[in-house]
């Protein structure tokens, strides 16, 4: 190397974030995935057994996607191309395949070819992957913070062994800044720093398993500071992450009392309030998984058989959210809140269950009912099975007069709001019919 490639070199180094110049070497240096990059597990075995084929990397930002793509390509001893499917068409798509054909007629080098935000692709380039996909000519990494069953195409999914990222863990991501102020070649080890233990533990959390996030705040409070030592302490923390850390903690008090303030706004009829702890949680990063399970949830617990429609349609903005993803899945949240804080509300169907498995886990399990025992099997009738049992169809209005249960219990009243004020007129004739009650 010249000096002048050298003095380049040092001057783009220089000019990277700490997060870009931390990456790792090797796969020792790789933190977190240990699920299916663990010693025995999927991915490393495919690579002991030099069998990596096409792959979906799937999951948030900062979790290490692209360089593990980087990585593999080292240890399966691949030439590395990089493509970014934002920015890169057919034309540009079928010159590197091509290449890759090319490099593998002449050297036996296959290509690892990793395609950043993939799920930007349209059908006709992900079709464009295909052949070459199937025939090893290629080993495509694709990476997406989108559901691949949902964002790619069926016959690409099917040809890819898909590869969910996970959030750093708050060790995962600790053990990434210690690394960086330990550095000297490629962190911050040349600055004399005192990393307060409080500070550290803020970092790891607010950073809400994004290396890339911790790792910039890092950066900019020693930066930022002129004193030596630099004593990064709790506050410089926060002025770091300022605006996270202002509006949200994810894992303190915070979270779960604007989850609580959520779902007692949307239960208490409030849409207005409602809205406004969606808004405030969808800026502090809040997971959208975690609020999309939350509203479908509520749509049984708190609104149920009041208004049949709710659990549709807090099951659809669950999909929706997969499906779309932020930023415009708030739309499909904000309509769910709305909908649900203005529907009838009734809890009757989450106390029937309650009622009903107190009854079971406190020893009153009650035998089936003769009538209703199984009886298609050979000898049931020898047994009983069955016997006495009548066909409801069989019976006028469909409803015939017969016992389910064994016991005289009641453990759903409907309440008198929306729908179930009309189950529950219903509900009356039906268990008087059952009763023998009615005429």
């Amino acid at each position: 190397m010249s000096l002048f490639t050298a003095t380049e070199e040092s001057h783009r180094k220089s000019a990277q974030p700490l997060a870009a110049r931390m990456r790792p070497r090797n796969l020792d240096e790789f933190a977190g995935q240990r699920h299916f990059l663990g010693e025995g597990k999927l991915l490393e075995r495919l690579l002991a057994a030099d069998r990596l084929g096409s792959v979906l990397f799937y999951g948030p930002p900062g979790t290490g996607k692209t360089t593990l793509a980087r990585l593999l390509a080292s240890e399966s001893r691949s030439h590395f191309q990089q493509l970014n499917a934002v920015t890169s068409g057919v034309k540009e798509l079928r010159e590197v395949i091509e290449q890759a054909r090319d490099r593998l007629a002449a050297s036996g080098q296959r290509t690892l070819l990793f395609i950043d935000e993939i799920h930007r692709f349209n059908k006709a380039q992900q079709d464009v992957l295909l052949p070459d996909v199937e025939e090893g000519a290629v080993i495509l990494v694709g990476a997406t913070t989108h559901n691949p069953f949902f964002a790619l195409t069926s016959p690409l999914v099917s040809r890819s062994r898909v590869f969910q990222f996970e959030a750093l863990s708050s060790d995962d991501v600790k053990l990434l800044v210690k690394r960086a102020i330990e550095d000297k070649e490629r962190g911050l080890g040349s600055i004399p720093i005192h990393l307060h233990d409080d500070a550290l533990d803020f970092l790891a959390e607010a950073s809400d398993g994004d290396a890339r996030r911790a790792l910039s705040a890092l950066e900019v409070g020693v930066l930022s500071t002129a004193e030596r030592p630099v004593e990064f302490t709790l506050a410089l923390a926060r002025e770091s992450v300022q605006r996270k850390a202002i509006q949200y903690d994810r894992t303190g008090d915070e979270h779960y009392d604007c989850a609580s303030a959520l779902i007692k706004s949307i239960r208490g009829s409030d849409p207005d309030a409602g809205i406004y702890w969606l808004a405030r949680m969808l800026e502090a990063g809040e997971d959208v998984r975690f609020l999309a399970r939350r509203l479908v949830i509520l749509a049984s617990e708190d609104v149920g058989n009041a208004d049949p429609h709710a659990l549709p349609l807090a099951v659809a903005a669950m999909q929706a959210c997969e499906f779309v993803g932020l930023p415009e899945c708030q739309l499909n949240l904000a309509q769910a809140v709305t909908y649900l804080a203005c529907a009838p509300k009734s809890n009757a169907s989450t106390t029937a269950i309650s009622e009903a498995r107190d009854d079971v886990t406190q020893g009153r399990t009650l035998p089936v009912p003769v009538q209703l025992r199984d009886a298609s099997y050979q000898g049931a009738k020898r047994l009983g099975h069955g016997e006495g049992y009548k066909y409801a169809h069989d019976e006028a209005g469909g409803i015939a007069e017969q016992d389910y249960l064994g016991v005289d219990r009641i453990y759903y009243r409907p309440v008198d709001r929306g729908f179930e004020a009309e189950l529950a007129q219903r509900l009356a004739e039906i268990r008087k019919r059952l009763r023998g009650q009615s005429g």
